[in-house]
């Protein structure tokens, strides 16, 4: 059950993290995984909470964890996370990049589906037709790049120069290093789906689209 408790300080830790405008920050080490924003059973059946306990239990805590020791007593610690992400890309420190991209792309990813699902808004709808032919389209070539993505990865909806893409990016890949604005983002490693889902990525991914996001967000992303 999420009682008025837990609401209020999901709700501040997701200002603190700056989830909710268009940069998604935090202060500079030691970086603090933020609280999930709603129960472990929220997203079900899509993605169960067995799956949510371990992805976000585990998974995502682990890459705060060892984020937190690579920057110890380093320049990087004084930055906040998406100035690490930029930084560590540019520096060829992998280590550094792999873990601050996915606590990063971890924040954003649980997200993006509080609230959800909840319909685009008039603006998403209109880049959407501009660019991919309407909602249903970029829904399709969002499941399509995460079909191409191989091995590990995230597929992101991205706003580029006016203009909305799709990339399928490896491993921690994240939007900021590129240069462009993270409006929506899909983990395609097997543990985000594989217990639910076994080997059907794309059927997650779709699940996903049509039945848990919240494109209010990403359509709040694309305003900011």
């Amino acid at each position: 059950m999420i009682t008025r408790r837990t609401l209020l300080a999901a709700a501040g830790a997701v200002a603190a993290s700056g989830l909710a405008g268009p940069h998604v920050a935090r202060a500079a080490a030691p970086f603090q995984q933020p609280p999930l924003p709603y129960g472990e059973d929220a997203l079900a059946p899509t993605i169960s909470a067995r799956t949510v306990g371990l992805h976000y239990g585990k998974h995502h805590k682990a890459y705060f964890d060892k984020l937190n020791k690579l920057v110890e007593g380093k320049p990087y610690a004084d930055m906040e996370l998406e100035e690490v992400i930029r930084r560590a890309k540019a520096d060829n420190a992998t280590p550094v990049f792999n873990n601050a991209g996915q606590a990063w792309n971890h924040n954003f990813y649980w997200q993006q589906f509080n609230g959800g699902p909840a319909a685009p808004p008039a603006a998403l709808v209109e880049a959407a037709t501009r660019d991919f032919g309407g909602i249903d389209p970029l829904k399709a070539k969002m499941v399509e790049t995460a079909d191409g993505v191989f091995g590990t990865g995230w597929v992101w909806l991205v706003a580029d120069n006016g203009k909305l893409q799709v990339l399928g990016l490896q491993d921690a890949g994240n939007p900021i290093a590129e240069g462009k604005t993270p409006l929506l983002g899909i983990d395609v490693w097997e543990h985000a789906y594989y217990l639910d889902w076994e080997n059907r990525r794309t059927a997650h991914v779709k699940a996903l689209l049509d039945e848990r996001v919240n494109w209010a967000f990403v359509g709040e992303r694309l305003a900011g």
